[in-house]
């Protein structure tokens, strides 16, 4: 019936349903009023008259207000949350013309609107795409080139971040931790070996010789500095006969050259979002009681400015030192023979705190997750003291608190596909996870909420939901 009506004759029924409903609410309370004045008095005909009316215009408030939040704020804050998401991180997503059926023509112009934007994006991709294949084969090229040269390479820029490293220098950097992407290399090389050398490069501008330590002195070994020419920066070359990797190993080449431009932040809270490292990670345990629960897998991806870093990843099993309850294996399919052989959680807690260096870490729900990590901090001696993102918080944010906040739905919403075999899994969550981040980030740009303090000022508006869910 109402659908047929125009937005503005719907907003004027709303006003035209206050005056009507006020005006009645009124001249009942005046009625009733003015029959108890007959028996009781003027006053007391009076004081129950404003008591009637004051309620009565309360309850026909408290009414409207949610037809109105229901028929309009609602349908409104989900058209622009889906118009932002097909801007910003899915294309193809169509409009809801059902749920906005009461905003007039509101959502068909929101889709004609989407379904011009998408075929003029279409358009655009056809003129790139065959020159993104060209580079795309191109780039194959010199990864085949480059990791066969038997020699490992570590990039590094200006400011001592690793921008680019291969197969083999990645398997030297494991020797201390799992090798990073934007890490500081002097995660992974002693500092003051690495610096004096690095000075005689600066003097010289040639290949300089050096012992290599590894972190801890983990490591020794003959390195080469390099200089880049004229570019900033500097390569490490290490020797193929200090290593190990076998010749089938696989031996990918990690880089983003534009990491060579990237200034350092010393404070998170100006971040620019597009220009952070996340960690974004995941657990299944043996219950849901962090208190006396165990971790048996830990699944982590990075993120860096606003990519996921191929090739970077933890993915292990965990003994957690107890039995695993056949309801939690129902549920990630992880059994006690599975893990017997695996690490206590020590080791690989060190590892991820390793990972997650100098990296905003994220999860879904994380305070569930880093509950089961920081009851171990004491004893590993490790602190947990990195920043921490929730993308339960940030699905607040952009979709609005009353709707649902599950990994499932935030997928669904915005086209992240989670293979049967990795869903409730630590690693393929994780991986979910990652890619929902990955969507949200440019769409809370586009929000003004561009830098890391101002999501956390927002995602702060919706703790209640945590709290809710633990």
């Amino acid at each position: 019936m109402f659908t047929s009506l125009s937005l503005r004759i719907r907003i004027l029924l709303f006003f035209a349903l206050i005056a009507i409903g006020g005006t009645l609410i009124v001249g009942l309370a005046l009625y009733l009023g003015y029959r108890n004045a007959l028996s009781d008095g003027p006053a007391a005909g009076f004081l129950l008259s404003g008591i009637l009316a004051g309620f009565g215009l309360m309850g026909l408030a408290a009414g409207i207000w949610l037809l109105f939040d229901e028929n309009v704020a609602k349908p409104i804050e989900r058209l622009a949350a889906t118009m932002r998401t097909h801007a910003h991180a899915r294309p193809d997503t169509g409009v809801d013309k059902h749920a906005a059926r009461y905003l007039g023509d509101l959502a068909p112009a929101a889709e004609a609107v989407s379904t011009q934007l998408s075929q003029s994006a279409l358009g655009a991709a056809e003129l790139v795409a065959s020159e993104t294949q060209r580079l795309k084969e191109e780039k194959q090229r010199l990864t085949a080139l480059l990791t066969e040269i038997p020699v490992a390479m570590i990039l590094v820029s200006p400011a001592h971040q690793i921008v680019l490293y291969d197969g083999q220098a990645a398997e030297a950097l494991a020797q201390v931790a799992p090798p990073r992407l934007n890490a500081s290399v002097f995660d992974y090389l002693d500092r003051d070996t690495l610096m004096q050398a690095h000075a005689q490069l600066a003097e010289t501008g040639k290949e300089v010789s050096f012992q290599a330590i590894g972190s801890g002195n983990r490591f020794a070994f003959s390195a080469r500095l390099k200089p880049l020419g004229h570019a900033p920066g500097y390569m490490i070359l290490i020797d193929d006969a200090h290593l190990t990797i076998a010749p089938e190993a696989a031996r990918p080449l990690i880089y983003d050259f534009d990491l060579f431009d990237q200034p350092l932040v010393t404070d998170v809270i100006t971040m620019p979002i597009d220009r952070m490292t996340f960690v974004v990670f995941d657990s299944e345990t043996t219950g849901l009681l962090p208190h006396k629960d165990e971790i048996v897998q830990l699944g982590a991806v990075r993120v860096v400015k606003g990519r996921i870093v191929p090739g970077e990843v933890i993915d292990q099993l965990v003994n957690p030192g107890m039995p695993i309850p056949p309801a939690s294996t129902k549920v990630h399919h992880i059994t006690n023979d599975m893990v017997a052989d695996a690490p206590r959680i020590e080791p690989v807690a060190r590892d991820f705190h390793h990972f997650a260096r100098d990296s905003v870490i994220v999860a879904h729900n994380a305070p569930f997750d880093m509950a089961f990590l920081r009851r171990h901090a004491k004893s590993m001696d490790i602190s947990w003291d990195h920043p921490i993102l929730d993308t339960v918080l940030l699905s607040a944010v952009l979709f609005g608190a009353s709707e649902t906040h599950t990994l499932d739905a935030l997928c669904d919403r915005l086209g992240v596909t989670i293979p049967d075999h990795l869903r409730h899994t630590a690693l393929g969550d994780a991986q979910a996870t990652a890619e929902v981040l990955c969507l949200m980030l440019p769409m809370l740009a586009s929000r003004g909420f561009d830098t890391f303090g101002k999501v956390i000022e927002q995602t702060r508006k919706h703790g209640r939901l945590l709290e809710d869910l633990n």
